[in-house]
Protein backbone atom coordinates (compact mmCIF):
# COMPACT_ATOMS: atom_id res chain seq x y z
CA UNK A 1 0.00 0.00 0.00
CA UNK A 2 1.50 3.35 -1.01
CA UNK A 3 1.19 6.63 0.90
CA UNK A 4 -1.79 7.85 -1.16
CA UNK A 5 -3.73 4.61 -0.61
CA UNK A 6 -2.97 4.75 3.11
CA UNK A 7 -4.18 8.36 3.40
CA UNK A 8 -7.37 7.62 1.46
CA UNK A 9 -8.08 4.57 3.66
CA UNK A 10 -7.51 6.75 6.73
CA UNK A 11 -9.94 9.35 5.34
CA UNK A 12 -12.61 6.69 4.77
CA UNK A 13 -12.18 5.48 8.37
CA UNK A 14 -12.49 9.04 9.73
CA UNK A 15 -15.65 9.69 7.73
CA UNK A 16 -17.33 6.40 8.67
CA UNK A 17 -16.19 6.20 12.29
CA UNK A 18 -16.27 9.83 13.39
CA UNK A 19 -19.16 11.84 14.79
CA UNK A 20 -20.66 12.20 11.30
CA UNK A 21 -20.72 8.42 10.68
CA UNK A 22 -21.01 9.30 7.00
CA UNK A 23 -21.21 6.19 4.85
CA UNK A 24 -22.72 7.82 1.76
CA UNK A 25 -19.50 9.50 0.66
CA UNK A 26 -17.25 7.82 -1.89
CA UNK A 27 -13.53 8.53 -2.11
CA UNK A 28 -11.77 7.53 -5.34
CA UNK A 29 -8.16 7.90 -6.45
CA UNK A 30 -7.59 9.07 -10.03
CA UNK A 31 -3.86 9.14 -10.75
CA UNK A 32 -2.37 11.64 -8.32
CA UNK A 33 -5.68 13.25 -7.38
CA UNK A 34 -8.65 12.28 -5.23
CA UNK A 35 -12.36 12.67 -5.97
CA UNK A 36 -14.85 12.86 -3.08
CA UNK A 37 -18.50 12.42 -4.09
CA UNK A 38 -21.84 11.67 -2.49
CA UNK A 39 -24.99 13.11 -0.95
CA UNK A 40 -24.98 14.48 2.59
CA UNK A 41 -27.88 15.53 4.82
CA UNK A 42 -26.86 19.16 5.49
CA UNK A 43 -24.51 21.97 4.55
CA UNK A 44 -22.92 21.62 8.01
CA UNK A 45 -22.12 17.98 7.22
CA UNK A 46 -20.69 18.97 3.81
CA UNK A 47 -18.50 21.63 5.41
CA UNK A 48 -17.29 19.25 8.12
CA UNK A 49 -16.41 16.61 5.52
CA UNK A 50 -14.51 19.25 3.57
CA UNK A 51 -12.55 20.13 6.71
CA UNK A 52 -11.70 16.47 7.40
CA UNK A 53 -10.70 15.91 3.77
CA UNK A 54 -8.44 18.96 3.89
CA UNK A 55 -6.76 17.79 7.11
CA UNK A 56 -6.27 14.22 5.92
CA UNK A 57 -5.22 14.87 2.34
CA UNK A 58 -3.11 18.02 2.77
CA UNK A 59 -0.89 18.65 -0.24
CA UNK A 60 -2.92 16.53 -2.65
CA UNK A 61 -5.19 17.63 -5.47
CA UNK A 62 -8.72 16.96 -4.21
CA UNK A 63 -12.06 17.61 -5.84
CA UNK A 64 -15.15 17.49 -3.62
CA UNK A 65 -18.49 17.05 -5.38
CA UNK A 66 -20.82 16.69 -2.41
CA UNK A 67 -24.54 17.35 -2.83
CA UNK A 68 -26.76 18.44 0.06
CA UNK A 69 -30.02 16.47 0.16
CA UNK A 70 -33.15 18.56 0.25
CA UNK A 71 -34.89 17.63 3.48
CA UNK A 72 -37.48 20.40 3.63
CA UNK A 73 -41.11 19.74 4.39
CA UNK A 74 -43.62 19.92 1.52
CA UNK A 75 -45.30 23.27 0.91
CA UNK A 76 -48.72 21.70 0.32
CA UNK A 77 -50.74 18.70 1.43
CA UNK A 78 -50.40 15.49 -0.53
CA UNK A 79 -53.62 14.26 -2.15
CA UNK A 80 -54.26 10.55 -1.58
CA UNK A 81 -56.70 8.73 -3.85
Amino acid sequence: MNDLDYRVAHLRERLAGGPLAELGVQVAVHGDSVLVTGTVPSSHCRDEIGRIVGETLTGLTVRCDLVVAEASSPDQAEELA
